[in-house]
């Protein structure tokens, strides 16, 4: 088992209304989904945005495409246009999500990695 951050088994999509943050985690590879599930879980979210205090924290899982939905409420300053903050929706926490540690499999990991260097030389 290796521990690694979650940006190098999964990358994020994200979205926001209003005062809440929607970031879908998507596996690189179907061999990481058991991990995801296990570990990235409402209780870890709420605690990585602790300083945002979060309100609410749900996740919907999406077996079919190896993917799961966080919707955390309350997170964005009061939603782009209240925010004071030039960039206070949910690109950039996408990528906080994305530095949150899972342990993996080393086999896991190998598929992932083969998976992105296969993606990253085709033609």
């Amino acid at each position: 088992m290796i521990t690694v951050p979650l940006h190098a088994v999964a990358h994020a999509r994200t979205g926001d209304k209003g005062n809440r943050l929607n970031v879908a985690v998507i596996a690189h590879h179907p061999d990481v989904w058991p991990a995801l599930t296990d570990q990235v879980t409402e209780a870890r979210i709420a605690a990585l945005f602790a300083h945002r205090r979060p309100t609410a924290v749900r996740r919907y899982l999406l077996p079919n495409l190896h993917a799961l939905n966080l919707v955390i409420d309350d997170v964005l300053e009061g939603g782009v246009n209240a925010a004071l903050n030039l960039d206070g929706h949910g690109k950039t926490l996408s990528f906080l999500v994305l530095t949150l540690p899972v342990v993996v499999p080393a086999e896991a990991l190998a598929a992932v990695r083969a998976t992105l260097d296969a993606r990253a030389h085709r033609p």
